[in-house]
């Protein structure tokens, strides 16, 4: 049994009750398990008209929907390898993307969109809009008729190609087949059951990341095998709003949110003023540092958790058992805020190559910094440069038509994930740098830039991201992107005097700059998920890195 009959077996139990929502002006808009299997059924019978036959790639590009869900799960089930893409990405960049992949068929979300596909790749397949393939009434089965069942697919057949983000050089297709996602969706519905442990009812998950990412993906299908309703957000100007209507038990964040909302939080806890701005600051510092601060910090720590916590959390989400948290490690400090006010943190570590998961942290045993065990039937080793090696049945066949690149990163079944980590006895890991990212100064000494980074940022708010320079230089340097760049110089050389003060002379930053505006995937300085583009920045901003070196440190 696969993870498609599943996932099909569920929607067949949930047939009167909401699998999916879709969160509109305030508004919750949902399918049941019948209503999906129709409309898998209506993309099943277009894609098959269509010509796709068992094996044909067939690219995805659009946003988040209930139309999104259905589409992806009809392709796999008429045993198609979906192609799903970011839809926010340069048309250029999804056309080169699908040029390496073939597909035979391209889905897109409207004429807008076709338009542009077509432009730029005017001999390429047909294109077809999410509109046209759920044209009219859905077939409805003759009632007492099973759903037509998924083709049957073998642990070693292909189900999608997802490309990696590429934060150097081209992207790559990293296929995923059949056997990585059963393991996977067995692995995570375990911790979730451990999470929800005595909980009857559906979980209540809210969801914001997009489907093309390979986490975000697994949750969708972990979500569709198991009791929930999972509701989706569909303008992220209003992710606050509507949160409030999912009022989720959980969901899936990345980093950069966290920090948002820890950062809005205390911003406003210190505009009230007062005694409550007061007893706050006692209360973190206690918690913060337990052996530190006196009875009245104690008291304080005792009176927040009372009084001043429990208002937050119903902000956040009455209903929040955890959040969820992957794709970067988290700073130490901002999981211990959300400890403290209450919400435990959950992280998890992975890559696209690993079918999105390597460790995820067991929520009877959450600690700070870092993002758990391997998940069971996984192993993973630190290699002798303390590379983070991984092997098990996560561990993806290929890249799409890539044997040499594979070749570079497989080797004796172990994959070489280029993170940096430790354990401890308890087998907890500790993400602690990218090997490829790694700065080496004219020195010798080798530097792990995301340490600082995050460390820098954290004392920076205001800062959207912090990128350190120094390979092969004599000193470390600092690009700090902020929404605006006047009269911040001030409190960006506080900040690093206060971080330099806690570093060795080599880890110490000597110089800085700061660019108005942050970094963007449209300005192609991020990735689609966020991530630095490490080359890409350095380039664009090269004046100003050589000007920074062309200052004698004081």
């Amino acid at each position: 049994m696969t993870f498609l009959d599943t996932i099909f077996a569920r929607l067949e139990r949930s047939a009167g009750a909401n699998v999916l929502c879709e969160i509109r002006e305030r508004q919750s808009v949902g399918v049941t398990g019948s209503q999906l299997q129709d409309l898998i059924e209506q993309a099943r019978s277009f894609v098959a008209a269509r010509g796709v036959k068992q094996g044909d790639r067939c690219a995805l590009i659009a946003y988040n929907s209930v139309r999104w869900t259905a589409l992806d799960l009809a392709l796999m089930a008429e045993g198609a390898i979906v192609v799903p893409l970011y839809a926010r990405q340069a048309t250029a960049e999804l056309v080169s993307m699908m040029k390496d992949s073939g597909p035979s068929l391209i889905c897109c979300e409207n004429s807008a969109s076709a338009k542009q596909l077509q432009e730029q790749w005017p001999d390429g397949p047909p294109v077809v809009r999410l509109s046209e393939i759920f044209s009219g009434e859905a077939p409805k089965a003759i009632e007492g008729t099973p759903k037509r069942a998924p083709l049957p697919h073998a642990d070693s057949d292909p189900v999608t190609i997802i490309y990696t983000s590429g934060t150097s050089g081209e992207s790559k297709g990293v296929v995923l087949n059949a056997g990585n996602v059963n393991y996977m969706l067995g692995a995570t519905n375990a911790r979730l059951d451990l999470l929800m442990t005595g909980h009857q009812e559906p979980n209540r998950i809210f969801h914001y990341l997009p489907f093309c990412f390979a986490g975000s993906w697994i949750l969708l299908l972990t979500a569709l095998s198991r009791n929930s309703v999972l509701s989706m957000s569909t303008d992220l100007t209003k992710l606050a709003d509507e949160l409030t209507v999912a009022a989720p038990d959980y969901f899936l964040n990345v980093p950069t949110l966290l920090e948002r909302f820890r950062s809005k939080i205390e911003e406003n806890v210190q505009k009230s003023g007062g005694w409550i701005a007061g007893a706050y600051g006692r209360a973190k510092r206690k918690y913060f540092a337990a052996d530190a601060g006196g009875l009245l910090d104690g008291l304080c720590l005792s009176f927040a958790k009372m009084a001043i916590f429990p208002n937050i959390r119903k902000r956040i989400g009455p209903n929040l058992k955890a959040l969820i948290c992957g794709s970067a490690p988290l700073a130490r400090e901002t999981q211990m805020f959300f400890q403290m006010i209450g919400i435990p943190v959950l992280q998890v570590y992975g890559l696209t190559e690993t079918t999105a998961i390597c460790t995820m942290d067991d929520p009877r045993r959450v600690e700070a910094g870092r993002v758990g065990p391997a998940i069971p039937g996984i192993e993973m080793k630190a290699a002798e440069n303390g590379e983070i090696l991984v092997r098990g049945p996560n561990i993806f066949p290929g890249y799409w038509q890539r044997p040499d690149a594979t070749a570079q990163v497989i080797e004796d079944g172990w994959f070489h994930t280029g993170d940096q980590g430790e354990t401890d006895a308890s087998g907890n890991w500790r993400i602690t740098g990218r090997l490829k990212n790694l700065i080496i100064l004219n020195s010798g000494h080798n530097v792990a830039p995301e340490p600082l980074e995050d460390a820098l940022a954290a004392r920076l708010p205001e800062a959207q991201q912090v990128m350190l320079i120094g390979n092969q230089r004599g000193f470390l340097a600092a690009l700090i992107a902020m929404q605006s760049a006047d009269g911040s110089d001030g409190r960006v050389q506080t900040a690093v005097d206060a971080m330099n003060a806690e570093q060795p002379h080599y880890k110490q930053i000597r110089q800085f700059r700061v660019m108005g505006g942050a970094f963007s995937s449209e300005s192609g300085l991020l990735t689609a998920n966020g991530k630095l583009k490490r080359d890409a920045i350095a380039a664009r901003f090269a004046t100003e890195i050589e000007a920074m070196y062309e200052t004698k440190p004081e």
